[in-house]
This record gives C-alpha cells, sequence and structure tokens, in this order.
C-alpha cells in the first residue's frame, strides 16, 4: 500500500488588507521616502534658517510679499498646528516620514561611533523634561514672534540630534527621538487614539519559517510585540516583517481602554507618560499659550513691581538689557523684556502648572482609588482626547492672529473652538466613564469615581472657556 506524505499546513498569513499594502508599499519605496525626507530639510532649513538673517518687516508687509512673515505663518500658523491633527489621525507618520530632525539624526548615526547608550540618557523623565525647559525657554525668548530665537531653540535642537546620532546611533537607529527628543513624549502620547497602527501578530511570528531577515527598527522597538502606536513611527520599514507586521485600523479608543497600551508590562508600569499630560499638556502648556494675555498675569507682574518699588529694588529688578537669548529683546520691534517680566512669567508658568496640573493629578488619584484596582497614570490616559483639542486650540491662536493681520477674520471661529473644546471634552469624559466602568462594578463607586475624573475635564474646559470668552 502507497504511503501519501502528510505536509504540514502553512500558518495562514497575516491578512493583507488595501492599509496593510499601503504600509508594504512604504516598505518598498524607500527611495522616493528618502528623497521626500530631504525635500522637508530643505523646506524647514528655509523656514527655520533664513528668516533669522532678515530685517523687520516693513510697515504694511503680508505674508504674501514678505518672506520673514510667510515663514512664520508657514511655520507656526500652519506646519506646527496640522502635525498635531496628523499625530492624532495617523499615528507618528510625521517622525517616520516627515521629519527633519529624525531624518537627519538617523543619517548620523549610520557613519556614527556606536557608543553605549549610557543609563542618564534612558532616564524615563527625560520626555516631560525636555518639553517643559523648552516650553518655558520659548516663552521667554518669544519663540513664536521672532526668527532668531525659532532658530536657536529648533536649530539648537536640529544639532543637539545630529550630535547624539553621530555618537550613540548604528544602522540607522533614532538615539535622540526615543529618548531626548522635546516633543516624543507628547506626540506618544497623541498616537495612543490614532485609528491608524502597525501591529505584530505573535502567533504569525512564532509560525514563520522563510528567511531571518532583520529591520532596523529606528526608535529601537521591540517589533515581536508591536502593539502600541505610542513609539512606533510607522515608517513602514518593518511591514510583512516575517509576514506578522501589518499596517491596520482599529479602535481610537483601543489602546487607551486596554489600560495604557502598553506593548510589554515595564511600559504599562511607567507613569512618566501620564506626568507629562498632566503636568505638561494640562498644566503648563496652557499657561504658555495663555499667559501674555492673562490678566491674572498682568494682576501679579503689578503687583511685583509695585512691592519692588517700595523696597527700593526697582534698578536691579526693571533692567532691561539683557541680551535677547536670554529675554526677549528686539528693540526695533519695540519689545524689550525686563527681568521682572521674565520672573514673572515664570512664576505665572510655575503656577500654572502646579495649579492646574496639581489638582488635576489629585482628582486622578482620588478617581483611581474610588474605583479599586485602578492606577492613576491609566485613568489619566482618558485626558489624551481633550489635551490633543487643547493643543490645537493654542498653536491655531497663531495662526489666527496671523490671518487678522491680514484682514482675514473668519466668523466661523468661535463656534469651530466651542466644538472641537466640546468634542475633546466628551470623549474624555467618555473614555473615563469606560475605564471607571472596568473597575468599579458598585454603581456608587463608580459615580463617585467618575465625579472625579470629571474634575480635571471641567478644569480644563473652563480655562480655555474663560480665555477665548472673558465676557460670557
Amino acid at each position: 500500500m502507497r504511503t501519501i506524505p502528510i505536509v504540514a499546513a502553512a500558518p495562514p498569513r497575516f491578512a493583507r488588507t488595501g492599509i496593510a499594502r499601503f504600509g508594504d508599499a512604504l516598505r518598498r519605496h524607500r527611495g522616493a521616502i528618502v528623497a521626500l525626507q530631504w525635500g522637508v530639510v530643505l523646506c524647514y532649513a528655509v523656514l527655520v534658517v533664513v528668516p533669522a538673517f532678515m530685517p523687520l518687516p516693513e510697515a504694511g508687509a503680508s505674508i504674501v510679499s514678505n518672506l520673514r512673515l510667510a515663514a512664520q505663518f508657514a511655520f507656526w500658523g500652519v506646519w506646527w498646528p496640522f502635525v498635531i491633527v496628523s499625530i492624532m489621525a495617523l499615528g507618528r507618520v510625521w517622525c517616520g516620514l516627515l521629519c527633519p530632525e529624525g531624518m537627519l539624526t538617523e543619517l548620523a548615526s549610520r557613519h556614527g561611533l556606536g557608543r553605549s547608550i549610557p543609563r542618564w540618557m534612558r532616564w524615563p523623565g527625560w520626555p516631560l523634561a525636555a518639553f517643559a525647559l523648552t516650553t518655558v525657554y520659548g516663552q521667554l525668548v518669544s519663540v513664536y514672534e521672532y526668527p532668531d530665537a525659532t532658530l536657536l531653540i529648533l536649530g539648537g535642537s536640529t544639532v543637539a540630534a545630529v550630535a547624539v546620532g553621530a555618537i550613540y546611533g548604528r544602522g540607522g537607529r533614532r538615539v535622540w527621538c526615543r529618548y531626548l527628543c522635546p516633543v516624543s513624549g507628547v506626540f506618544a502620547l497623541l498616537a495612543k487614539v490614532a485609528p491608524l497602527h502597525y501591529r505584530a501578530d505573535a502567533r504569525q511570528w512564532q509560525q514563520y519559517q522563510g528567511p531571518r531577515e532583520r529591520v532596523d527598527c529606528a526608535p529601537l522597538l521591540d517589533l515581536r510585540h508591536l502593539a502600541s502606536a505610542s513609539d512606533c513611527h510607522a515608517c513602514g520599514r518593518c511591514s510583512d516583517h516575517r509576514g506578522a507586521i501589518a499596517l491596520a485600523l482599529r479602535s481610537p479608543n483601543r489602546e487607551i481602554l486596554a489600560g495604557g497600551g502598553a506593548s510589554t508590562a515595564p511600559a504599562a508600569n511607567n507613569p512618566w507618560p501620564a506626568r507629562l499630560l498632566v503636568f505638561g499638556l494640562l498644566g503648563l502648556a496652557p499657561g504658555a499659550f495663555q499667559w501674555s494675555a492673562s490678566p491674572w498675569f498682568v494682576a501679579l507682574k503689578q503687583g511685583a513691581a509695585q512691592w519692588l518699588i517700595e523696597r527700593g529694588y526697582d534698578s536691579l529688578m526693571f533692567r532691561d538689557d539683557l541680551p535677547w537669548w536670554l529675554l526677549t529683546h528686539q528693540p526695533d520691534a519695540g519689545d524689550v523684556f525686563s527681568l521682572l517680566d521674565g520672573l514673572a512669567i515664570l512664576a505665572f508658568l510655575a503656577a500654572a502648572t502646579l495649579v492646574l496640573g496639581g489638582t488635576t493629578w489629585l482628582a486622578l488619584r482620588a478617581a483611581a482609588r474610588l474605583a479599586g484596582g485602578l492606577r492613576w497614570h491609566e485613568l489619566a490616559l482618558a485626558l489624551v482626547p481633550l489635551a490633543g483639542a487643547g493643543l490645537f486650540l493654542g498653536l491655531s491662536m497663531m495662526t489666527l492672529s496671523q490671518l487678522r493681520a491680514e484682514g482675514i477674520v473668519p466668523g466661523w471661529v468661535a463656534p469651530a473652538r466651542i466644538a472641537l473644546l466640546a468634542a475633546g471634552a466628551a470623549w474624555s469624559a467618555w473614555l473615563g466613564a469606560r475605564l471607571v466602568a472596568q473597575h468599579a462594578p458598585a454603581l456608587p463607586r463608580r459615580v463617585a469615581a467618575w465625579t472625579c475624573f470629571m474634575l480635571p475635564v471641567a478644569l480644563s474646559v473652563w480655562v480655555w472657556a474663560r480665555f477665548f470668552f472673558p465676557s460670557r
């Protein structure tokens, strides 16, 4: 009797949907992506470097007739607000496909020294520290208004990124982006609600029997356990790797409702992203966007000035001859900060961080304790949609102020602001309710926990509403 050999069936291939095939196309067309990245680098250089060496715009100049104004509008009025939108909608495609700093640090790392990444660089608090230092320093030198300040901060960041890549990078890995980039932590938070992400199928990975090809993941991720969109740069290089990784759609709530959406247990136990969210995006950032028009800031500075004059300290505090790279000093534009101005800005930003961030932190801890079994930093991630809405509102203020200077006053701005703020608050409120319900089956505790969670939601809405509609 003839024996028929039994051939084991090949493991099922990861479903290649149209979206997955688009990810595969990104992997295949790396040359086109590199060309696009060089184009962005050139555009970035023009917007950041050239305006710093141009004179102040003449009276009557506009964004159409003056390159300095055009660059300011393009960079702060269009570029950055819609980077925020792209991260929340598509994941970190900005980082993987467009970011000039990422591209340059990766290039440097291909020819770098390849030294071991030091322990101090791996400290998980760097995203919060870098964001806070950059934000505060940017306000002191008026980074949104003057191109020399923009060049100092963003150009300095780019030089640092290249240096880190040249010293610690190897094989195109983005050490700077993973550990030290001032906005990487912010992007990691916003990407949690992106409906697109690359994910790995663990079963398919284990059953793969093809050639053992290697992927040099630029942000140094463990591709086998890829599940979160937070740290993935969405560059497409790993798409279809071992037949187990694919670009896919998901619910924008999935990562947050999964208890932080971390791909590994150590990441799930890391409270630093939540600290950045609470004290950075919901505390410091609103203060940075609002201090210049805040009546509280004016009252603070006037009170301090009166106290100093009465005690004879005015000669020191009112000096306004500090260099522009320490405090704003643009006499040709009639914009000069005194030492008192700088100290008042620091005090206001510190107060905003402590009051708004501290209140949010205490409310989240109380809500988590009432829910039982829920950690505060997991519950905090439900506030990501509200924080993203606040960031876009703050950055779009630059857009609208420049449009008003051109005589363009859109009538739909106020309703759009209300709608965006309401949508962010409602989304966060729903996420908070879902997380609380997962851990607090008893209705009274569920209601009490959700009420505590809603305190920071209401506080953030009130802060923005009072700023945009002070007479209401």
